[in-house]
């Protein structure tokens, strides 16, 4: 996907959220490295990547939680909008052109 860093911060926003409702919605088995990144993109753009332990984990939620802040980890640098921009980008990849044509759709609107 090309220019996602030229749209407004409203146009990048509705096409996060279609990102995002789509990956949710979706019925493809993503492998858990993708899902991580997706959970990381997320948090971090909404600004929620703070790694606060909240609880006390039970049975393998450890192991899980240490995955998540790992993932959140690797990405601490990003801005929040480039986290957006890398969720659309990931959810492109694996759901080609039900992501590409939202954007082409918002795009077009903005030129018109």
């Amino acid at each position: 996907m090309k220019n996602l860093d030229k749209l407004s911060e409203n146009e990048l926003e509705q096409i996060f959220k279609i990102a995002f409702e789509k990956v949710s919605k979706t019925s493809i088995q993503f492998k858990q490295d993708t899902l991580l990144y997706f959970y990381a993109y997320y948090k971090h753009a909404n600004d929620q990547s703070s790694l606060k332990v909240i609880h006390q984990p039970e049975n393998g939620e450890e192991l899980v939680n240490a995955f998540k802040a790992n993932a959140l980890f690797q990405i601490r640098g990003l801005s929040s909008r480039d986290a957006k921009i890398k969720y659309i980008e990931l959810a492109e990849k694996y759901l080609g052109n039900l992501i590409s044509d939202e954007v082409n759709h918002i795009v077009l609107k903005r030129k018109a």
